[in-house]
């Protein structure tokens, strides 16, 4: 029996972590839970004889069938203080949208603690102090829709006053969200430049979602972040992050 008890609190983070994704790769569980593809695809098994509506995308890896549901997991205290102290983080978020979105989302997970661990996270919460932004000021309430733009392949049309004070109107093709300096920063196609821009949530005045959509771009992140770094490549004594942190937040749009 002692034997078994690993293998049952891996096969239950195996679920945790099919529910979490859309799809997720055999060699993603290896990883992370230290196992093998055959001990993987063993414990796949078993999951389904259990009834656990499993499906195998060939080529792609796991996901759990649509419409599934299983009940919330139980959190350790550990867990729970991870999700207390992210609270005290968040909460001097520049962005009200993440803010408030997040307030909402622990909220609901407090819900489902037992009554020793929402004691020990009250007491917690009580004795956490995030000194960053101690004004608490919210600079931008953008972050949340933009994220749901990335994802939907959304054109968006915005308002965008520059640091240099200059008002103009954008039709963008959001690509990904950057944050550094405390400041938020969006990476989209601009259609009016023809090329990829960094815009700063901060200094976005008015954002209108559209009902178009545009192609994926054929580029990662670390792509961008890969040519943004060669750009600066020859720029003395600068260390890599404050130069990506420079294109992103300073570069000219």
């Amino acid at each position: 029996m002692d034997k078994e008890k690993p293998r049952l609190a891996r096969l239950t983070a195996i679920l945790t972590q099919l529910q979490s994704k859309r799809i997720v790769k055999a060699k993603d569980i290896a990883e992370r839970h230290h196992v093998s593809i055959r001990t993987v695809y063993r414990d796949i098994r078993t999951l389904e004889k259990s009834g656990i509506p499993i499906v195998t995308e060939e080529g792609k890896g796991y996901s759990i069938m649509e419409g599934y549901k299983i009940p919330p997991v139980m959190f350790t205290q550990e867990e729970a203080n991870a999700l207390i102290t992210a609270e005290q983080l968040i909460r001097q978020n520049k962005d009200q949208s993440l803010a408030e979105h997040y307030e909402s989302a622990i909220t609901k997970i407090k819900s489902v603690l037992n009554y020793t661990q929402k004691e020990k996270t009250e007491l917690l919460t009580n004795r956490l102090q995030v000194r960053n932004n101690r004004e608490n000021r919210k600079t931008s309430n953008f972050l949340i829709q933009l994220q749901a733009t990335i994802s939907n392949y959304q054109i968006v049309r915005i308002d965008y006053l520059s640091l240099e004070n200059k008002l103009s109107q954008r039709e963008i093709e959001p690509f990904a969200l950057y944050t550094t300096q405390e400041n938020w920063a969006l990476i989209a196609f601009c259609r009016l430049k023809n090329d990829f821009r960094a815009f700063r949530l901060d200094c976005i005045q008015k954002l209108q979602l559209t009902e178009q959509h545009f192609e994926p771009h054929k580029m990662t992140l670390q792509q961008y972040l890969k040519k943004c770094s060669e750009k600066y490549k020859n720029t003395p004594d600068i260390p890599l992050t404050q130069v990506q942190s420079k294109f992103v937040l300073n570069e000219k749009t």
